[in-house]
């Protein structure tokens, strides 16, 4: 029996993630809703898939944007069950008192705000059909904190615990919430991003780690999606076999 969901909104589809995610469902069957700020890298998977992915321009920061692309999607791709908040990014490295006050914001605006908007936007419409599922796209860091991790780990503990909080909120509903967690993943844009495109520390991050791919988180989200509806999966957590959690810091004087 397939428990594939029939309509899936994936925000942050353009690259990475969103867009193997996008790819994962389409190919099962499922209408896809990708959406991103860069419409010409949506436009380009819509065309993979006849008719089964709806591409349009979006940035989840934008609280109207996201509540009327919610309330005026097209008929056939209206009865959203699958949610997948995957829009979000990193950015710096430096210690917390070096830090730019408008990185900062731009993750918590992304990771946090961008989240919770379609979440609220989506939400309603999946408790009244009485089934659907929301999955949020953590981190590790959420768990294991790290030098220059700062405001992104911390982002991703409220990703964490929101996603906790909402399983409580919906119980009874039969909507399902799963926090996805992955670690070290390469091939996407991520890394870019966080370094502005200093490609040289990107590829040294991750010179013969053997890291996730994208795929690979494709992977986790679609089996948590697809499984029986009695069952929810809380949380993943994911890393390549070459990581593994590191020792605490000790500073020797």
């Amino acid at each position: 029996m397939s428990y594939l969901p029939s309509t899936v909104f994936v925000t942050g589809a353009s690259a990475g993630f969103g867009a193997a995610i996008a790819r994962r469902f389409a190919e099962s069957g499922s209408r896809v809703v990708v959406t991103a700020r860069r419409l010409d890298k949506l436009s380009a998977l819509a065309e993979e898939f006849n008719g089964l992915v709806l591409p349009r321009e979006l940035d989840v920061r934008d609280r109207e944007a996201v509540v009327d692309l919610a309330a005026n999607l097209p008929a056939e791709f209206a009865d959203v069950d699958l949610l997948v908040n995957n829009a979000g990014l990193a950015k710096g490295l430096g210690p917390a008192q070096e830090a730019n006050l408008d990185e900062w914001d731009q993750m918590v605006d992304t990771n946090c705000k961008g989240l919770i908007y379609a979440t609220r936007a989506l939400l309603p419409g999946m408790v009244e059909r009485g089934r659907g599922h929301v999955i949020n796209l953590g981190s590790i860091a959420a768990t294991y904190p790290y030098p220059g991790g700062n405001v992104y780990g911390a982002t991703k503990a409220f990703v964490h615990q929101f996603s906790l909080n909402l399983r409580s909120d919906l119980h009874g509903t039969g909507v399902r919430v799963t926090c996805i967690e992955p670690g070290m993943c390469g091939g996407t844009e991520f890394s870019t991003v966080r370094f502005d495109g200093d490609q040289a520390r990107v590829d040294s991050l991750y010179a013969g780690a053997d890291p996730l791919t994208a795929a690979d988180i494709a992977e986790s989200v679609h089996w948590s999606a697809t499984l029986p509806p009695h069952m929810n999966i809380n949380t993943i957590e994911l890393m390549p076999v070459s990581q593994s959690s590191a020792a605490l810091q000790i500073h020797r004087r």
